[in-house]
């Protein structure tokens, strides 16, 4: 676990009001037996986890691919390759729905705006060289070219929902 404990009641607080927001229906389904806390989403979210990230073209067609999401800090980053279409639909349009889901045992909801954090004509993020050690870390150094080939993503969400039937099953198996 990468939060601190501001980082981590931020995310409760985004939780909480994301799911207090959402639709009957949507509450029927998700409710405080069948989420997590920030704390717990925490936990289960480690390591690289299959994000299906949709953007729009410029005439508004929705498009779906994969990315590799990294939990961090109560975020969700990604990355893609400078020259892919997705690239080109986020620096236009911002916004993004993401969504990770481990078969019917967890899924975890997300819509928002991203912010790239390497830019290749400007400065980058502040926490751009930690966050570019941990890929480094993760991916390994000579994978490619970190400040050419590839554009990394913030995704500041504004709505966030958990769904996770059994937190015991789900808990247990990130912690073994």
């Amino acid at each position: 676990m990468r939060e601190t404990p501001e980082e981590l009641k931020e995310l409760q607080a985004l939780l909480d009001a994301s799911l207090s927001r959402s639709t009957s229906h949507l509450r029927s389904i998700i409710n405080s037996e069948r989420t997590l806390t920030a704390e717990q989403l925490t936990q289960v979210l480690t390591g690289m986890c299959t994000l299906a990230l949709s953007t729009v073209t410029a005439k508004g067609e929705p498009r779906i691919s994969g990315v590799d999401g990294h939990f961090l800090h109560g975020k969700w980053y990604f990355g893609t390759a400078r020259g892919a279409a997705k690239a080109r639909h986020l620096a236009a349009r911002p916004a993004v729905s993401a969504a990770h889901m481990c078969g019917e045992d967890l899924g975890v909801f997300t819509h928002g705006t991203v912010e790239i954090l390497n830019p290749q004509d400007a400065e980058p993020a502040a926490d751009w060289p930690d966050l570019r050690a941990y890929f480094k870390d993760f991916y390994g150094d000579d994978f490619f070219d970190w400040d050419n080939d590839v554009v990394y993503y913030r995704l500041h969400a504004h709505w966030m929902t958990v769904y996770a039937p059994d937190i015991a099953k789900l808990t247990a198996a990130s912690q073994s």
